[in-house]
């Protein structure tokens, strides 16, 4: 897959109310929720405990949520290079709403679309459509609106 490539604001509003791309699957395992848990302090048994969830509603443990949702930087960055900026920073999720539980050894992917970009007075703020897709599965895993500030070079 080939990244999209972004040298700038001008070139970004190109992109407002089109889709920027789609991102690699990628394969949600054991050991990254394990790791997730011991991070967030988070050990429910449905994440961490398999031969509990194997008796348990979804038959396997699933990914904590917010572990999916923290793929997000990983997995746009495979969709675009956004270049000439000084600072990105992560300025907040609106509409975040999940939609299904990403079982275990299931794999995720990203897709895009770019809602509206505006120039705050040289900070640039991208409000991007996001959804988590599960390999195989109709229903995502996520939908959003994330919204990042770039602080493009003049």
């Amino acid at each position: 897959m080939q990244k999209l490539v972004i040298n700038g604001f001008s070139e970004f509003q190109q992109y407002i109310g089109k889709e920027l791309g789609v991102s690699d699957f990628l394969k949600v395992t054991q050991q990254q929720i394990n790791q997730f848990a011991d991070a967030t302090l988070d050990h429910q048994w449905i994440h961490t405990d398999p031969v509990r969830a194997a008796n348990g509603p979804f038959k396997s443990t699933i990914a904590h949520g917010y572990l999916v949702l923290s793929l997000v930087p990983y997995l746009w960055e495979q969709i675009a290079d956004i270049r000439n900026f000084k600072m990105l920073v992560n300025y907040g999720i609106e509409k975040m709403k999940f939609n299904q539980p990403v079982l275990v050894d299931h794999e995720v992917r990203l897709r895009v679309m770019l809602k509206s970009l505006v120039d705050l007075r040289g900070i640039t703020k991208a409000e991007m459509d996001i959804t988590m897709e599960i390999k195989d599965n109709k229903k995502p895993a996520f939908t959003a609106t994330i919204v990042f500030l770039y602080h493009f070079n003049n």
